[in-house]
C-alpha cells in the first residue's frame, strides 16, 4: 500500500516557491516563483533580486528616499520575471506559474505574454495598488487563470 501523507502538487510547487524567496538578498520583501509545465515539470525557478553583473554589494536595497535611483524599485527584477527569463525549456505556453507574491502589472504583462495559462498565488499584499488592479484587469481580460494558494497548515521541517 501506497503512503497517503504525502504532499499536493501545489504544496510541492508552492514549497519550492517559497524555497526560492530565501534566495532574495531584499531585506523587506522576498518573493519567489517556480514555473510548472502542464504534466507538472519543473520548467524555472526566480526570486527577486538585482539583474545578473550588477553586484549586490553594490546596489541600492532601500525602498524610500530622495532620489529614485537610491532606492532598489529601479533595479530590482522581480521573482515572475526572472523565473520567466531563466526557463531553458523556451516555451511556457499552458503553464503554470506559483508565486509567493501576487505579481505587478510589469511582470503580468510578462506572463500573459510568454502563454502562462495560470497563477497560484500566496500572499495579495498590495491588492488595493493601481499595479494589482491592472494586473487583475490584464488576467480578465486574457482568460489567465488566477487562484489563491490554500494552505492546508502542513508544517514540512527539513534540515540542512
Amino acid at each position: 500500500m501506497k503512503r497517503q501523507d504525502y504532499i499536493s502538487w501545489d504544496e510541492y510547487f508552492m514549497g519550492i516557491a517559497m524555497l526560492s524567496a530565501m534566495r532574495s538578498k531584499d531585506n523587506n520583501s522576498q518573493v519567489g516563483a517556480c514555473i510548472v509545465s502542464p504534466e507538472n515539470k519543473i520548467l524555472s525557478l526566480g526570486y527577486n533580486g538585482m539583474p545578473i553583473g550588477c553586484a549586490d554589494d553594490d546596489m541600492p536595497w532601500e525602498r524610500e528616499g530622495e532620489n529614485p535611483l537610491d532606492t532598489k524599485y529601479m533595479y530590482v527584477c522581480h521573482a515572475e520575471l526572472n523565473a520567466i527569463l531563466n526557463n531553458a525549456h523556451g516555451n511556457l505556453k499552458g503553464a503554470r506559474l506559483y508565486v509567493t507574491l501576487f505579481p505587478c502589472n510589469e511582470c503580468t504583462k510578462a506572463v500573459i505574454q510568454s502563454g502562462i495559462s495560470e497563477i497560484v498565488y500566496l500572499a495579495d499584499k498590495y491588492h488595493d495598488t493601481p499595479a494589482c488592479e491592472a494586473s487583475r484587469r490584464m488576467l480578465k481580460m486574457t482568460h489567465v487563470k488566477v487562484r489563491a494558494y490554500e494552505p492546508t497548515g502542513r508544517e514540512i521541517h527539513f534540515t540542512l
